[in-house]
């Protein structure tokens, strides 16, 4: 498989693009006014404890107060804390004013605030520091147990008795020892930084932040799978091929300055690919098509045959946009960056070795993904029903904001029915007021329609109430705005 990634740099933003067979899987936006916050560790300040949901509200220095559950707590963090179950009673393990050191596990999303834990983590490479912990942990898609056990005993070696514990990410799988010991003595030294930083108790500050989007994409990606990294920034590309050559040595050959005057994105189609993600229907190369509704509880995925019409009967027609909806599904969950509970209505399928093969194939389209989900099986309904980790906002959240005209109902009122509202508006006001006369101010839409199909009403209207009725057309009006203004 050809993989490469794409970086666009300006001053207001960076963006990255994960390219997979010349197709867009993957976006992320960082702007500069509004970096993400996963990852960042703050001293904040207990401002409101709330015994009935076990959680407090922390303020560290955002708009909104961030939220910490009882069980994102460390079992060190508190006196209140049982070590058996890591949790205790909210009351007993915070107090209002007090001053913690806390870690943003989910970016502020919609109404709510960001999401904070108290079991601090430092990422490098191939290591993760937790120095509240002292257990270590591999993770689990490192397979092999005879690497499992040499990666175990690397780091045991190398951390003696410093304290703190380790998770041995993915990318370790094959890394050598003098690696994983130098990624280990940067975590160290991080740490004594914030330690220090954290003698000061200055509440709402950053103590610890992490590397910007290119950085920590160059950190985390596995450099065996990309054969090549554009970057179309000279001062970025410059930056990466530093850190390379620090960090990820093998990457820092495949890095390359792109100084084409035509944009980047626009070379290989992204820039049209992000547009697409943005709409609601998503067409399949079958003639079938998907409809994904964005929520804020969760997200619809609803799978339709459209133009295909198949070759033999209507259920290989069903089975054949199944398996094809399945991989764009996979795919649309990436690069839109869709999170928390999400529905899948295939099209019904009789066969049950149909449906088996359907989720087999989701399953591996999902396998890329780097972030963790969690598939049901079919259910009696026909749904497919499952998760995905959702830590910050979706492309959608990102780049759009609500209608202000809809208030993102994403329907308005026709003009017809609100005719119809101004005249119970009118009869309204004139039972409840002394009214020699009234004006109706709405969008010339309204009023031409009132003018013309609705006129024969209007004359109606007027003899019932007696009352002289003037429009006035107002082209900064949306079409549900409308004012009875009485004389």
């Amino acid at each position: 498989m050809s993989e490469e990634l794409l970086i666009n740099v300006t001053p207001q933003e960076t963006r990255v693009a994960y390219v997979e067979n010349g197709m867009l899987t993957e976006v992320l936006i960082e702007r500069a006014r509004k970096r993400g916050l996963v990852g960042n560790i703050y001293m904040g300040k207990v401002v409101r404890v709330l015994p009935g949901m076990e959680a407090a509200f922390v303020d560290i220095g955002l708009e909104r107060a961030a939220f910490l559950h009882i069980t994102d707590i460390a079992k060190t963090a508190t006196p209140g804390t049982s070590r058996e179950t890591g949790a205790a009673s909210i009351h007993k393990s915070l107090h209002e004013g007090q001053i913690i050191v806390v870690q943003v596990i989910k970016d502020p999303l919609g109404s709510k605030g960001a999401r904070l834990t108290t079991n601090l983590t430092i990422p490098s490479r191939y290591l993760v520091f937790m120095p509240n912990e002292s257990n270590l942990g591999i993770s689990a898609k490192i397979e092999e147990e005879a690497e499992r056990e040499r990666l175990r005993s690397i780091v045991l070696e190398c951390a003696g008795d410093a304290g703190g514990g380790f998770i041995v990410r993915t990318l370790a799988e094959g890394a050598g020892a003098d690696a994983i010991a130098h990624d280990m003595r940067f975590l160290r030294k991080v740490w004594r930084v914030v330690q220090e930083r954290m003698a000061e108790k200055v509440p709402g500050k950053v103590i610890f932040r992490d590397l910007p989007l290119v950085l920590r994409t160059l950190r985390d990606i596995k450099d065996t799978d990309f054969e090549r990294v554009r970057i179309d920034s000279r001062e970025t590309y410059q930056l990466a091929l530093d850190f390379c050559g620090q960090y990820v040595p093998d990457m820092k050959s495949r890095l390359e300055h792109y100084p084409g005057e035509r944009p980047i994105f626009d070379l290989y189609g992204v820039e049209d690919e992000i547009q697409k993600a943005l709409n609601k229907k998503v067409l399949l190369k079958s003639g079938g098509y998907l409809v994904i509704d964005q929520t804020e509880s969760m997200t619809t995925v609803d799978v339709n045959t459209g133009g295909f019409v198949g070759h033999r009967n209507l259920e290989e027609t069903i089975f054949k946009t199944n398996l094809e909806a399945a991989q764009a599904i996979a795919r649309q969950l990436r690069l839109r960056n869709l999170g928390g509970i999400i529905i899948i209505d295939f099209i019904d399928m009789v066969e049950e070795d149909h449906k088996q093969q359907v989720m087999r194939a989701f399953d591996k389209y999902l396998q890329r993904d780097l972030v963790r989900t969690q598939v049901c099986e079919v259910s009696s309904l026909g749904l497919v029903e499952m998760t995905r980790k959702r830590t910050r906002e979706s492309l959608e959240q990102v780049l759009t904001a609500e209608c202000p005209y809809c208030s993102g109902r994403g329907t308005m009122k026709t003009a017809e029915t609100i005719c119809y509202e101004i005249t119970r508006e009118i009869i309204r006001q004139v039972r409840q007021f002394d009214v020699s006369s009234l004006t109706v101010v709405a969008s010339t839409e309204v009023t031409d329609l009132l003018l013309d199909e609705q006129s024969g009403d209007l004359a109606e209207l007027e003899e019932f109430i007696g009352v002289p009725i003037r429009l006035q057309g107002e082209g900064m009006y949306t079409r549900e705005q409308y004012d009875v203004v009485l004389v």
